[in-house]
């Protein structure tokens, strides 16, 4: 559903009951808990119970499986998820009562006052950026409050309020909520045309990134390697920010030099600007993950933090729910589940994922994500799945669209070139299928932003 942000966007203190619809989604359950931990009444509902709703109500947050009107008694302010289609019974309630109805992006806006916020945009590797930085922010005792879309085990949950001045905020560009957002300063990691839905053309797309560069007050770092930040650093020159470019081009201003991608672990030394600043030693795997580092590296250091606690809070990092997370072994076979859903994404977890994988075979469960993506990206998509040694592919995930019988998974089988690749059909099922496929010393990969993520434990169980 689109719900427009409104022209005045109150503090905390001023919203009364906060009520979230869609609460067990990451970007919700962030917001839901800043707001909890400064005393502001926050419930919420979901349609299915989760580890995160049942995390979120021992944290004192009621939380409601299902949705119904009568939740709104006594709710001030709704803020509810993009995903909530419109004959949502919370929805009609809120609009007949009256109440303020606000989309995430106004209530992240909301947790923003007072605070000296750095936001992280871009297509691809938001979530691990903003968990990196967050996690070498803490290591050089600047007591950051933040919010990221996904829960991190290092840091114990996707957002904390922090007894610092500085708020981390994820800034996701899918329905321009980065918009709304005026930080102090942000990273951009890329700018790689998505959610075409939404923006319809590559050019509008591009175009958001300009906007949001204007609303930055002071500084932006980016990356130094991708087209799209290359020419986003001319508008913000332009715009007198100050720039820091990151990455391992020659002309980096924060350069990777000697990147090495050894099983589970990656490694790099880094130099500013002819000066080294040491070794950088992560506990993920993926060359684009040194990347990511670089940029959270780049922000702590305009920051005029500690080079070398934030590079010992970078070796914290061990990684983020559903970004080449190991799930365990059984039968001989290893499970790693990770949100990948774009082309450029798959194709960075596949290069991760075959240097985990050794000398076994890397096995690719792979669920599309929206029709809209997969018309646009289908084959592109069955090219980066080329890089395993099988593919399956489950049925799209439809998510807040309907289904096109034009427009299926064997786009994407059709386009996978050299390794085996079948339609896996629901994700219901998928666990079986992949049963039969399984041989002692695969690694199992499964992919998708869907619901796939139940397929990984599935399978573990029935191989154990």
């Amino acid at each position: 559903m689109k719900i427009e942000v409104p022209a005045h966007i109150p503090p905390v203190g001023e919203l009364g009951h906060v009520h979230f619809i869609g609460i067990g989604g990451a970007g919700l359950s962030a917001i839901a808990r800043l707001m909890a931990q400064q005393g502001v009444v926050v419930s919420g509902s979901d349609a299915f119970d989760s580890a995160v709703v049942a995390a979120l109500r021992a944290e004192g947050i009621t939380c409601h499986v299902g949705h119904d009107a009568s939740q709104l008694d006594g709710v001030d302010t709704v803020i509810a998820s993009t995903a909530v289609r419109d004959d949502n019974p919370e929805i009609v309630e809120a609009l007949r009562r009256g109440l303020r109805l606000w989309p995430r992006s106004a209530g992240l806006r909301s947790v923003m006052e007072g605070r000296r916020t750095i936001a992280v945009a871009g297509t691809h590797g938001k979530t691990t950026t903003t968990a990196m930085l967050t996690c070498a922010l803490i290591a050089a005792g600047a007591e950051p409050s933040y919010a990221i879309g996904a829960e991190v085990a290092s840091l114990g949950a996707n957002a904390r309020l922090g007894s610092g001045d500085l708020l981390v905020a994820e800034a996701d560009e899918s329905d321009g909520a980065f918009l709304v957002y005026e930080p102090e300063g942000a990273v951009v990691t890329n700018v790689d045309a998505d959610h075409l839905d939404n923006y319809g053309t590559v050019e509008a797309y591009a175009a958001a990134f300009d906007e949001f560069v204007s609303r930055i007050q002071r500084f932006v770092v980016l990356s130094a390697d991708d087209p799209g930040t290359q020419a986003l650093a001319r508008t913000a020159r332009a715009a007198g920010l100050e720039v820091m470019t990151a990455g391992f081009s020659e002309d980096a201003d924060l350069r990777g030099h000697h990147l090495v991608v050894e099983g589970t672990t990656t490694t790099f030394s880094a130099s500013l600007r002819g000066v080294d600043l040491g070794p950088v030693e992560l506990a993920v795997p993926g060359a684009h993950y040194a990347l990511d580092a670089l940029l959270a590296l780049g922000t702590g250091l305009l920051l005029d933090q500690n080079v070398d606690l934030l590079i010992a809070g970078l070796a914290a990092y061990t990684g983020a729910n559903r970004r080449m997370q190991p799930l365990g072994e059984a039968g001989g076979v290893r499970v790693y589940d990770s949100y990948a859903h774009h082309p450029t994404e798959i194709a960075a977890d596949l290069a991760a994922a075959r240097a985990v994988a050794g000398t076994g075979r890397l096995v690719v469960a792979y669920q599309p994500h929206l029709v809209s993506r997969t018309r646009v990206y289908g084959a592109e998509m069955g090219r980066a799945l080329s890089a395993a040694d099988m593919v399956v592919v489950a049925d799209i995930y439809l998510a807040r669209e309907d289904a096109d019988p034009e427009v299926t998974s064997a786009l994407v089988v059709a386009a996978v070139q050299g390794p085996r690749a079948m339609l896996g059909g629901p994700v219901a099922g998928l666990a079986d299928v992949l049963v039969r496929e399984l041989l002692p010393g695969d690694l199992l990969l499964t992919l998708g932003a869907g619901d796939i993520t139940t397929v990984g434990p599935a399978v573990l169980e029935a191989l154990g």
